[in-house]
């Protein structure tokens, strides 16, 4: 059982406060003696209980009005699914190259961290049983976000990931792969692949690539290694003197042959993404070929409990009234 809406049971909170504020302010009288002796007839009486029952009918009802407006729900049932069940951790390069803009979107052109994040989304969308994590790399490397089935947290994660937000002056391929591996090492799951994206050649860190690769091939974790960029010159955006935006050509020097090793120690395969068709390309044949089916159970449906509180509530605020104004009416 759990509640949609469970910020209303905040409400029952607020029941006991006032209870109290009602009893410290009272009523006025209903009517005004000059003296005593001219009820003295009736002050050997009882004094009724029907106000405290009628109130305590209201504040029943009004802690199930908070009750039903949480939403409680309960699972109707629940159904076996096939999911893939493969924890993934992508390790992406934030170095300053990565603004060379040798590729296009919706027709325009666009830099390799665009372009790679575009494509990332789709295969996040597409693995929706596994999780994923995040790890940014360049002079240094961290972990972004740790591997979580919470993809809509992934994606916003994914978007704050921007050139400049960590030293992008060097490329740490093997702190990058190493920070990979570390996060799936704990997991349990049939399946863990790194997938690493890079433009460049491993120039820092005190982790070399075919290390962290030997502690992957170690741990059993499939690395894909993907090299992003054009052959040959790349253009790459710069500010001038005068705050224009100017292109440099900078020629692409991608270390593929430390890639492909990486990819061969591990079990997995080295690409080259030179366009944004074979970027694409390459995400969809990892797709196809990562999957590892588990059978899952999950609830088909959830029953909606909310009128078994409101609908009582309603009716005992309805009896509060009958009875107030019928057997038990008292004096205004």
């Amino acid at each position: 059982m759990n509640f949609a809406s469970p910020w209303w049971l905040l409400g029952l909170l607020t029941i006991p406060l006032l209870a109290w504020l009602r009893g410290r302010s009272g009523r006025e009288s209903a009517f005004v003696y000059s003296s005593l002796t001219l009820v003295k007839g009736i002050t050997e009486l009882s004094r009724s209980r029907a106000g405290a029952f009628l109130i305590n009918l209201r504040w029943l009802a009004l802690a199930l009005l908070f009750v039903g407006m949480a939403r409680p729900q309960v699972g109707g049932g629940q159904v076996p699914l096939k999911a893939s069940g493969i924890d993934i951790a992508v390790a992406v390069d934030l170095s300053g190259s990565m603004a060379a803009e040798d590729f296009e979107l919706h027709g325009e052109p666009v830099n390799r961290l665009i372009m790679l994040k575009d494509v990332l989304k789709t295969f996040i969308e597409n693995r929706p049983s596994d999780r994923i994590g995040l790890v940014a790399f360049a002079t240094e490397a961290f972990i972004a976000a740790p591997p979580t089935l919470d993809h809509d947290f992934l994606n916003r994660v994914l978007e704050r990931l921007e050139l400049g937000v960590i030293n992008g002056d060097q490329t740490a391929i093997g702190s990058g792969l190493s920070a990979a591996v570390n996060r799936l090492r704990e997991l349990k799951s049939k399946s863990r692949i790194v997938i690493l994206m890079t433009d460049g050649q491993n120039n820092a860190g005190k982790i070399p690539p075919l290390t962290a690769a030997e502690a992957a091939q170690a741990l059993g974790v499939k690395v894909y290694t993907i090299g992003i960029g054009t052959r040959g010159i790349a253009r790459v955006p710069v500010t001038d003197a005068f705050g224009r935006k100017v292109y440099v050509r900078q020629p692409v020097d991608i270390d593929e042959d430390t890639l492909t090793k990486i990819a061969e120690k591990t079990g997995g395969k080295y690409y080259r993404a030179d366009t944004s068709d074979t970027m694409r390309r390459i995400y969809a044949e990892i797709d196809k070929l990562e999957k590892t089916e588990v059978e899952t159970k999950r609830h088909a449906y959830y029953e909606e409990l909310m009128s078994w509180f409101v609908l009582p509530a309603l009716g005992l605020l309805a009896l509060e009234l009958l009875l107030g104004q019928t057997v038990w009416r008292k004096l205004p």
